[in-house]
């Protein structure tokens, strides 16, 4: 039973990461969840302060991924149309099939957002758009970042308990 958690953990760390990269894919807490299953096993002890540490900064940086990119439109001079479409960019790139829809829709949200607001400013929407895809990337960075610490977590407490696996 332990080899079997141990691989659905690790597949949970794989797609987590993965999931850094595509947000179509909650990243995050896939990988966090890796974690969580590892602990299931009778070879690694279990570490709630661990868990609970690692789940909370997971709950915060899920929360930033949506927010980061808003806050950069509003960073570069966009207004609330600019948010509003950066929001609605994230969604409709989740869920419409064109390629690089997810990296692309809060950019195209927030310009368009932007150009309802003012139609005479495309520079100042084009502005509030990098703005959006920069915090995109920031978000990214930050999540991709957390996935591979958690990574590093799950693989220190399986060579740590290695001897208990055999």
């Amino acid at each position: 039973m332990d080899y079997i958690l141990l691989t659905i953990g690790l597949i949970c760390m794989i797609v987590g990461i993965i999931g850094s990269f595509l947000p179509v894919l909650p990243g995050t807490p896939l990988s966090w969840l890796g974690l969580v299953v590892i602990s299931f096993t009778s070879a690694v002890p279990n570490n709630y302060w661990l868990l609970s540490v690692t789940g909370i900064i997971m709950l915060v940086v899920t929360f930033l991924e949506y927010y980061i990119p808003a806050k950069g439109t509003k960073y570069f001079g966009g207004s609330k149309y600019g948010i509003w479409g950066t929001n609605i960019g994230i969604v409709v790139g989740l869920i419409v099939p064109i390629p690089f829809g997810v990296i692309m829709g809060p950019f195209i949200g927030a310009f368009i957002g932007e150009l309802i607001n003012n139609f005479k400013n495309p520079k100042g929407a084009f502005k509030a758009a990098v703005g959006s895809f920069l915090g995109f990337l920031a978000s990214t960075f930050i999540s991709v970042i957390l996935s591979l610490m958690y990574l590093g977590i799950f693989i220190y407490l399986f060579w740590k308990n290695y001897e208990r696996f055999q």
